[in-house]
């Protein structure tokens, strides 16, 4: 396979090299000078020092950039969010699958990737590869996992089939806006981690803070239409915690150096690269309080990191003893066959059938149960009973062949696609008026 990496930044680098294990990879640089002097070195020492390049990644410098991805079957965009939109625009007309490294929101106008995408080159088979990934670890082959996120199955194949090996595990993704949002708010929430460990005030508060940001970054993902399941995986949780908490994160550095009393231009030229969440601020940093998104954490914590607020140790007793609308909702309950059996209906658009099972193995995506929107129990009309025993097989045909257990038990006309043996099973359950 042939892989074409635009960008020689340390997360571009990092991914050529590891890639090169077992594809050919191109890496393009937009500067001759510099692409020159990674010919001779061989080594990425403005970004990655230490990791020699191997003998499968040819350096180029070509302007044609669609002419030079018509050569190869992936394209991957390594640049900052700032190039992304002229990236694809140079892209568009080469064919090829393409797939985005960069996170966060473009600046000015607030888009994440794949709107970018829709907006410039909408007849481009696009993605997302995220995941919580720093670029030395990955480039050293240590052990990494990653998210391919994208709507076309044929990218996200490409992408597994790219950077799939034994030290770095790729899952496929079709979210693309729940991995996009969580790769972009969590730069917000690391910065305020620095901050928090910066002046002292305790494991708690940062536990508190990476807590309360995860469910505030899933409120955000929903209003935005994602699915709330992708924010407990790698480009959510696993995301965020190592952002928040990794000491190779410059946007940690970048909380730490503001605690110090630095700005924060003074923080970001201390560290030699830009951290992608100073660039832009994210749109809920500046909406209303009462939007719908109700993010008031990443907000405040982005205005202290701009030095257009009070120092966080004036605010943060407010700030933890504030009582919004949701302040008090109990966490949502993990998925189980109880709370499967008692669901009748799914979110919009992942419509359950009376007769899925949660049991198969067989069960996609599309029809699989989630604990959201649990409806209320309606109860049993005085002409039905449940069934009198309630073991485990009566409950697994009711599932299976006969209508929800909060309806009356009799046998679905659709009973006869139940697999062998739990037709009889099902049997068992009658009606009074029989």
């Amino acid at each position: 396979m042939k892989i074409l990496v635009l960008g020689a930044g340390a997360w571009g680098t990092a991914l050529a090299v590891n890639a090169a294990a077992r594809h050919d990879v191109t890496l393009w640089l937009r500067d001759p000078a510099q692409a020159a002097g990674l010919r001779e070195q061989r080594e990425n020492r403005r970004y990655l020092p230490g990791v020699p390049l191997p003998g499968r990644i040819a350096v180029a410098d070509t302007p044609d950039i669609a002419a030079l991805a018509r050569l190869h079957d992936l394209a991957i965009v390594a640049t900052p969010m700032a190039g992304l939109r002229g990236m694809l625009q140079a892209l568009r007309e080469s064919g090829r699958p393409v797939a985005w490294l960069c996170k966060g929101f473009e600046a000015g106008t607030g888009r994440l990737g794949h709107e970018i995408q829709a907006d410039v080159a909408p007849e481009l088979r696009g993605g997302a590869l995220s995941g919580p990934s720093f670029a030395q670890e990955v480039a050293r082959g240590q052990p990494s996992a990653l998210v391919a996120a994208s709507r076309h199955a044929d990218v996200r194949d490409a992408l597994v089939a790219a950077f799939h090996n034994p030290s770095l595990r790729v899952y496929a993704n079709e979210d693309l806006a729940g991995v996009e949002v969580g790769g972009a708010v969590k730069n917000v929430l690391a910065i305020a981690t620095g901050l928090c460990d910066g002046l002292g005030l305790g494991l708690n508060a940062r536990a508190a803070l990476i807590t309360r940001g995860l469910a505030e970054i899933s409120r955000l993902g929903l209003a935005l239409g994602a699915r709330a399941d992708t924010f407990m995986g790698l480009s959510g949780l696993g995301d965020l915690v190592l952002t928040a908490t990794g000491d190779l994160s410059r946007n940690r550095k970048v909380g730490l150096l503001l605690a110090q009393g630095q700005t924060l231009a003074q923080a970001v030229e201390s560290l030699g690269h830009v951290p992608r969440a100073s660039t832009a601020p994210a749109p809920w940093c500046s909406a209303p309080p009462d939007s719908e998104s109700r993010c008031p954490s990443p907000r405040r914590w982005w205005a202290c990191s701009t030095a257009s607020c009070d120092p966080p140790r004036r605010w943060l007793p407010s700030w933890v003893a504030r009582r919004g609308p949701r302040a008090w909702a109990d966490p949502p309950q993990p998925w189980s066959f109880a709370s499967a059996c008692r669901t009748s209906s799914a979110l919009p658009g992942r419509t359950t059938r009376a007769t899925s099972c949660p049991s198969r193995r067989n069960t996609s995506v599309g029809q699989s149960l989630t604990p959201k929107a649990r409806p209320r129990r309606r109860p049993l009309p005085s002409s039905s009973f449940r069934c009198r025993r309630p073991s485990w097989p009566d409950s697994a045909a009711s599932m299976c062949g006969c209508a929800p257990w909060h309806q009356p038990h009799q046998l679905a006309p659709n009973s006869s696609r139940v697999g062998p043996g739990r037709a009889s099973m099902a049997s068992r359950v009658v009606s009074r008026s029989e």
